[in-house]
């Protein structure tokens, strides 16, 4: 079986196009240039709509740390709420404590609100203070991907890290391959580690500079 390639994009042109070029699910998002943050109501309605590859919508009310407050964590849920109303194919968050520690409460709270939605754990892992056990924890969870990139800036850095979680999540979870995988280096990454699932904004070959719509 192929492995999934899942791309990161921050509008609706993007979401169209790289669908057309073949990617096998997006993972949409707002503000890529501060990590992705939620994109707006009328986007993602309209990527459900038009779209025939899932999306992941990102639920993410603020670039910065992953430490949220009451009022964000407000946000957070009434968006995952119109995400499901909107009939979205899952979610990525995550949530952390001030000790990069992840804030298992919270994230269980939303886990719940998501459902029957897919969720995804995003890079926040990579700022955890034990990477290993956190998968651990969210596998108790049970969330269904983790996004990372082995704590390091890139995959094939993180590689060494990536193979122990990977082996860590078993079948319980995926783990999705990040950090600058490109489709120029798809092919060796994926002989470097072994995954389902692999995520990047340039996986797929395709110029954002000029979508077709």
């Amino acid at each position: 079986m192929n492995p999934i390639k899942e791309v990161c994009v921050e509008s609706y042109q993007e979401a169209v196009a790289i669908a057309a070029a073949g990617a096998s699910r997006i993972e949409l998002c707002d503000n890529l240039s501060v990590g992705g943050t939620t994109p707006s109501y009328g986007t993602i309605k309209q990527v459900i709509r038009k779209l025939q590859i899932p999306s992941m919508i990102m639920i993410r009310p603020r670039g910065g740390d992953f430490c949220y407050s009451p009022d964000e964590l407000e946000i957070m849920r009434h968006d995952i709420q119109i995400c499901h109303s909107l009939g979205a194919y899952g979610v990525v968050f995550g949530l952390l404590n001030p000790d990069h520690t992840i804030d298992l409460e919270k994230t269980k709270e939303l886990v719940r609100l998501a459902r029957p939605m897919q969720v995804t754990f995003h890079k926040a892992i990579d700022d955890t203070n034990d990477i290993i056990l956190s998968i651990r924890e969210l596998k108790n969870i049970g969330i269904d991907r983790i996004l990372t990139s082995g704590g390091q800036p890139t995959a094939v850095e993180g590689c060494e890290t990536l193979l122990k979680m990977i082996e860590t999540a078993g079948n319980d979870l995926t783990i999705i391959v990040a950090g600058k995988v490109t489709w120029e280096n798809f092919e060796e990454i994926k002989m470097q580690i072994p995954s389902k699932e692999y995520h990047g904004r340039k996986l797929i070959k395709y110029s954002f500079s000029n979508p077709i719509l």
